[in-house]
């Protein structure tokens, strides 16, 4: 059996929790300290995945990166049905499940200790990764493994924009999908079975690590 889907959704997944945590970061910290009457916006553009169909997400990357558009007729972009346009699409889908995490831990640290750090000369983004983050390990370990667990199991958005293109596009999900199709019950439940494992195994690591750390 060919296993080389479940290496691509792993691939997108590490890529994916890897980008947003670089972009998520400063982000939730901004979002956790400001008191800007766009915060509220800019929180609700945030979330909108979450409750967003992800076949209205993945037809809107559609008409955006389709060849016609300004953005590809500008810039040269062309992503659809691509390996880059389906870490694209996981990047918007999965983005809140990265920053809402972060920017609660942020929130929820003593806003004394922040205070005292901006006193004692630190600079915003020194107060960011020597006293703030370093507190908020369990916000930091949940923002990761849910947005990893999340993207590993993504399926319309990316059947939408990136197609199942062997060895690019197709990731377990999509391969799941051809298999029911093809009335391929057996490798259905093999694919099924490992992904099954595999968040169960993450989520699972993730409770006994917060468990373990109140403690």
């Amino acid at each position: 059996m060919d296993f080389t889907p479940l290496l691509l959704s792993v691939k997108l997944a590490t890529i994916t929790t890897a980008i947003l945590f670089v972009i998520s970061l400063p982000l939730s910290w901004f979002l956790s300290q400001t008191k800007s009457k766009l915060k509220p916006i800019l929180e609700t553009i945030t979330a909108l995945p979450i409750v967003l169909p992800p076949s209205v997400l993945g037809f809107y990357l559609l008409v955006v990166f389709s060849p016609n558009s300004l953005i590809s007729q500008l810039f040269g972009i062309d992503i659809l049905f691509s390996w880059s346009g389906i870490v694209v699409a996981s990047l918007i889908y999965s983005f809140p499940f990265m920053v809402q995490p972060l920017q609660k831990g942020f929130e929820a640290l003593n806003r004394e200790m922040i205070e005292v750090s901006y006193i004692c000369g630190k600079g915003y983004w020194e107060t960011l990764f020597r006293v703030a983050l370093p507190n908020i390990r369990p916000s930091l370990i949940s923002a990761i493994v849910i947005t990893f667990a999340h993207t590993i199991g993504e399926f319309g958005v990316i059947l939408m924009v990136g197609g199942g293109i062997s060895e690019e596009t197709k990731v377990a999900s999509i391969a799941i999908y051809e298999f029911v199709e093809m009335m391929d019950y057996n490798s259905a439940h093999i694919y099924s079975g490992i992904l099954l494992f595999v968040s169960f195994a993450t989520l699972l690591s993730l409770h006994i690590f917060q468990r373990h750390d109140k403690y």
